[in-house]
């Protein structure tokens, strides 16, 4: 059966959804839906960057888009700054009985633990009065730090820890909220960036270090630990994003750790440079400028990593398609599952069925 779908935004990640949901073969794009003016009554093919038309214009106009009653929503909307009215959308959707996979707000990736029981329950409830389902998930938070290291795990005989890392130079990654507001890349050292603020890190990836811990049957101390290191710039530097003047803020270094009993049992980390030759003391990708590794520490020791790269080479662009296609590819698991939030503990196995090249 072919599922009808309506893509949420346009953007950095979007857009390769919509060359995603074109390409499967049990998915239908019969809508998107833009928040530039300038985009309206486009044709989805060309703001997806194709060199064809797919036959659907994008609309400003949520209710019709809504009316449509598709079977699901892929949502891409940019949340990182405004988590609230996020939720508000998301909920509204399923409650109007719309299946949604959504790349954020990524507390939503396993909310147990990060939000209150007071601001899920809603969410719960509407999707089950709508009969729909509720997928937070991408890259990462996502694959690379729930259902990656979860797999490897099957193959322990003893587990002291689990280590989560992004290794990544952010200079070709366009965003420039994320990068200026939420990091604080090119701010002065002593800036209190939002994503700084204590408590934050431990909402944005508390929650794969949380959905780890319960696939593990573990009960992690209260409250998660952060810990920060902060590296200036040596050097004016310029990315596609932001101007990083010398002296300020210009690599980040940072880790949510779930311990037990005081102990270390599973490490988000991420290393985060704004120019190749940063930090030389960090680890590095095995290859390429991005990678995700994880490592299992225990018996047996095992080490995995994950790089990536479009056919420009760019991992950032790549980066964006990943996170796209882990949330196009799940869509009919989603809305096969029964209704509620769903997490990748939910899920069954989700493949790229169909998209072998033909």
């Amino acid at each position: 059966m072919t599922l009808r779908v309506v893509e949420w935004s346009t953007g950095t990640v979007g857009r390769h959804a919509i060359v995603g949901i074109d390409a499967h073969p049990d998915l239908e794009l019969v809508g998107v839906w833009v928040s530039d003016p300038a985009k309206v009554g486009k044709d989805a093919g060309r703001l997806a960057g194709l060199d064809r038309d797919l036959g659907v214009l994008a609309t400003n106009d949520r209710d019709a888009l809504l009316a449509l009653t598709p079977d699901a929503i892929v949502h891409t909307a940019m949340t990182d700054d405004r988590i609230v009215e996020a939720i508000a959308d998301l909920t509204s959707f399923v409650e109007a009985g719309i299946n949604v996979v959504s790349s954020g707000p990524v507390l939503l990736q396993f909310p147990y633990g990060v939000m209150p029981d007071a601001m899920i329950g809603p969410i719960e409830d509407a999707a089950r009065r709508g009969g729909a389902s509720l997928h937070v998930n991408g890259i990462d938070p996502g694959f690379a730090n729930d259902v990656l290291p979860l797999s490897m795990t099957s193959l322990s005989q003893q587990i002291d820890e689990v280590r989560c890392m992004e290794i990544a130079d952010y200079s070709t990654y366009y965003q420039p909220v994320v990068m200026g507001d939420l990091f604080g890349f090119g701010k002065p050292m002593d800036h209190q960036s939002m994503l700084l603020t204590p408590g934050v890190l431990s909402m944005g990836w508390g929650s794969v270090v949380r959905q780890i811990a319960k696939g593990l049957d573990i009960t992690l101390d209260e409250p998660l630990v952060e810990r920060v290191e902060k590296v200036a710039a040596d050097r004016d530097i310029d990315t596609v994003s932001v101007k990083i003047p010398e002296g300020t803020l210009a690599a980040l270094h940072f880790e949510v750790v779930g311990q037990v009993d005081g102990v270390d049992r599973v490490v988000l980390e991420h290393y985060t440079r704004t120019s190749a030759d940063q930090c030389p003391d960090w680890p590095r990708p095995d290859s390429g400028d991005g990678s995700y590794r994880i490592e299992i520490h225990g018996e047996p020791f095992m080490r995995v990593e994950m790089t990536h790269h479009g056919r420009d080479g760019d991992h950032n662009v790549s980066g964006m398609i990943v996170t796209a296609q882990r949330l196009v590819n799940a869509v009919p698991a989603v809305v096969d599952a029964e209704p509620g939030l769903v997490t990748a503990l939910d899920l069954p196995l989700v493949t790229g069925r169909g998209l072998v090249t033909r």
